[in-house]
């Protein structure tokens, strides 16, 4: 009974605390409603930074968001470029559908917190839909019981975020999960490459194929017979090549010889090639008259 008797006591102190309170005037009782309904709108970017970012064009947009994310490194990490490319798309589209500050505070906070449970809370796509709904839920009713607290858009609005959130993260989820969650190697800028020098033709070494090669550089350093680059060393030496050909003459190997002996060579030669063929025929001649004299016989005892 003691217990009871307190807790009544308590009850009548809270409610005499609470009748003391001054009571709001009606503009502030509108301020705080105003600022209630807009709290979702500044979770990720304030009124400045909106602000600041309508007075931009495209490529503006692009650095403003590059320096309130914090990207630097962007231009070399895919997953900077795709967050900056992800917040850049979504401001422009609800800035061409002509958002107020606070719808496009409130888009941003909507990217941003469906992008936080795929990123950190590795959320599949159906409870990350499912999210969504809970969130867009009260729009367009007056004092809903069930209030995802971004009751300034309008019931056009919302569908069509929904239609635009349709063609961008939850069409191309899988790609953004790979994104955040596959472990890849660090890009490496720079390469180096082994080039194999062609050796010259005199070299143990096989000479490169013809047709595998540009005409100037086979006729430079593969056509060049080991004759010729002898006798460009000796002209580097002081020694001319005509010396040395005066010094020993080349000598005639049918030197010595009449025309009559070649052609009574030539002859000799034409005579065994066909006697020696027309043995080989005489041959094959007899074979044949040996075999259709054998087919006669046997038609013969027929």
């Amino acid at each position: 009974m003691a217990a009871k008797e307190k807790e009544k006591s308590r009850e009548k102190e809270r409610e005499s605390a609470i009748m003391s309170l001054p009571a709001p005037l009606p503009g502030q009782e509108e301020d705080i409603i105003a600022k209630d309904e807009e709290a979702m709108a500044w979770k990720f970017l304030s009124l400045d930074e909106i602000t600041i970012l309508l007075g931009k064009d495209i490529a503006g947009v692009q650095r403003t968001l590059e320096e309130f994310l914090n990207l630097k490194h962007r231009l070399t990490s895919l997953k900077e470029a795709a967050i900056l490319d992800y917040y850049v798309s979504g401001f422009w589209w609800a800035k061409a559908l002509e958002f107020t500050p606070v719808q496009l505070g409130g888009f941003l906070t909507l990217l941003k917190m469906l992008l936080e449970n795929l990123e950190t809370q590795h959320m599949p796509l159906e409870e990350n839909i499912q999210v969504l709904g809970r969130t867009m839920a009260g729009i367009g009713q007056c004092n809903a019981e069930i209030s995802g607290g971004f009751e300034f858009f309008t019931v056009d609005q919302a569908k069509a975020i929904i239609n635009y959130l349709k063609i961008s993260i939850f069409q191309h989820y899988t790609l953004y999960e790979y994104l955040f969650h596959s472990p890849r190697e660090e890009l490496v800028i720079g390469d180096e490459n082994v080039i194999e020098l062609v050796k010259p033709a005199d070299l143990p070494f096989p000479a490169p194929l013809e047709e595998g090669l540009p005409c100037d550089i086979y006729s430079r350093f593969i056509a060049l017979v080991p004759e010729e680059e002898d006798a460009s060393k000796e002209i580097d030496g002081g020694i001319h090549p005509e010396e040395e050909v005066d010094a020993e003459p080349l000598k005639d190997p049918l030197m010595g010889y009449t025309v009559e002996d070649v052609q009574s060579v030539l002859g000799e030669i034409t005579s065994e090639m066909i006697s020696n063929i027309q043995s080989e025929i005489n041959e094959k001649l007899q074979v044949q008259e040996e075999a259709y004299s054998a087919r006669i016989e046997k038609l013969k005892k027929v």
